[in-house]
């Protein structure tokens, strides 16, 4: 892994929102999923780690988008989360992920990735998290990815493409779309291994 992605480490993220600015808006779910490599280099879907979490005081909260994934920030049933007790949780796995790769930092993995990272950084600075374990403004960005090697850019019809499942009805909970954004991510960099585009060849040598 520590040689395949320049000793980054793959970490699919997905938040589910109250909207979209990432400043203002409530982080409300937040999933992650780590990527294994077999010992022969092939990338498979690990462990998933999702938490609901309390909408930060203040933060604004969207009808329209509550409308959109169906969530009750205030249900009881959520056994929703502080903010900054969540991420601090999440990031253990993820810290003991890149050490046990040899990796230098991970790097985020998403559907339209830089939506993630926003509010994943967001949310990490305004709760003094400093040892944040992503890269700061580099990511892995699945809509870009499929786009190239499937010709669509949205998830669904991008897993329908790669022969992967999708079920819309599950769709906007940010453990299922976390999950199937990593089936689509090692989908995506196990074909591109198949059809001989890594490892990279040895450069020509000229001779004089």
């Amino acid at each position: 892994m520590q040689q395949r992605f320049r000793g980054y480490l793959p970490v699919v993220i997905d938040v589910e929102t109250g909207g979209f600015n990432d400043k203002t808006d409530a982080l409300l779910e937040i999933a992650a999923v780590l990527v294994e490599m077999d010992d022969d280099g092939w990338l498979e879907r690990g462990e998933t780690l999702q938490y609901n979490i309390q909408p930060f005081e203040g933060a604004n909260l969207e009808k329209a988008a509550l409308e959109f994934t169906g969530i009750d920030p205030w249900s009881p049933l959520r056994d929703a989360r502080p903010e900054g007790e969540a991420l601090r949780e999440l990031f253990q796995p993820i810290r003991r992920a890149i050490r046990r790769n040899q990796c230098k930092r991970a790097i985020l993995v998403g559907h339209n990735a830089t939506f993630d990272l926003g509010f994943l950084k967001e949310a990490a600075e305004r709760n003094e998290i400093r040892r944040n374990p992503f890269h700061p403004f580099s990511t892995f960005d699945t809509a870009a990815l499929a786009g190239l090697a499937l010709g669509h850019t949205v998830l669904a019809e991008s897993c329908r493409l790669a022969g992967l499942s999708f079920d819309n009805k599950e769709a906007h909970s940010a453990a299922y779309d976390a999950e199937k954004t990593a089936d689509l991510f090692c989908f995506i960099v196990n074909r591109w291994k198949a059809l001989g585009g890594w490892p990279l060849p040895e450069p020509a040598t000229t001779s004089e």
